[in-house]
């Protein structure tokens, strides 16, 4: 059956996320060596995103991140101002010493004992965060070939005010889409069967009439798997997997869609 609808992760497919992260922890682990000559900005920045990782796995909150698909160095800089679920509003609770104490125990990792540089690097994190809404080169070039041709929806994982704050961001993508589906308005994430069958009923479309197009297997790959629809896994980096997640097509960036789409 002919496609119908293409349905689109953000982060890491049209957003580039990875590299908005990574230039904001090189920006205050800079900022943090120019305060204490003895840092070394990558060896602060190892250590802040390793405590980051385990702070995050002690709160209450962890296991409904995980479900909605929240990570840990998007909680650095989220004021988690949205969503209807009580889980929101402890997160908003815990965010302001949680970003204080990852770069306060960052620190500690590498010798420099000083909780209130701790706090100034959180605070910093956020504005140097907030400041890189970065798209991928070929993220218009895409969106605009298959604007009128297909229904098309946006699928993201995250909390509602974050996802939304990125998407204004960049002003002019939310405007290719019929429709945005956020797991934290939602209620469930990615893998989840459900969210691909809500996003679905939406579109008005049958699982053979839709693909996927994300760069995580564990959600956007293994969940259109679940409900039967067909996807393309966007593998930037050449990564190498396994047969536990297979993808029906795999691509180096958004512009081989368009001679996948001719051949279904």
């Amino acid at each position: 059956m002919a496609v119908k609808a293409v349905l689109f992760d953000l982060d890491d497919t049209l957003l580039w996320d990875d590299r908005s992260v990574k230039e904001s922890f090189e920006a205050v682990c800079a900022m943090a060596a120019r305060e204490v000559p003895s840092i070394r900005p990558d060896q602060l920045e190892e250590a802040v995103r390793r405590e980051a990782r385990a702070l995050y796995q002690t709160y209450e909150t962890f296991l409904f991140t995980q479900m909605i698909g929240i990570n840990p160095f998007e909680a650095l800089w989220a004021r988690f101002t949205g969503g209807s679920r009580p889980e929101f509003r402890r997160l908003q609770e815990l965010a302001p010493g949680y970003r204080t104490e990852a770069w306060t125990r960052g620190l500690n990792a590498v010798g420099v004992d000083n909780p209130d540089l701790g706090y100034r690097l959180g605070e910093a994190f956020v504005s140097e965060r907030r400041s890189r809404p970065l798209v991928y080169d070929e993220t218009f070039e895409a969106l605009n070939r298959l604007k009128g041709e297909y229904k098309l929806l946006l699928l993201t994982n995250g909390a509602p005010d974050l996802q939304r704050e990125k998407l204004d961001g960049v002003p002019e993508l939310a405007g290719y889409f019929d429709h945005v589906v956020i797991s934290g308005d939602f209620g469930e994430g990615k893998p989840a069967p459900s969210i691909f069958r809500h996003a679905m009923e939406l579109l008005g479309i049958e699982a053979s009439e839709g693909i996927m197009v994300g760069d995580k297997l564990t959600t956007d790959i293994l969940g259109s798997n679940r409900v039967g629809m067909r996807n393309l896994w966007l593998n930037r980096h050449g990564v190498t997997r396994d047969d536990s997640i297979v993808p029906a097509f795999e691509a180096p960036n958004l512009l081989p869609l368009f001679d996948i789409l001719e051949t279904l």
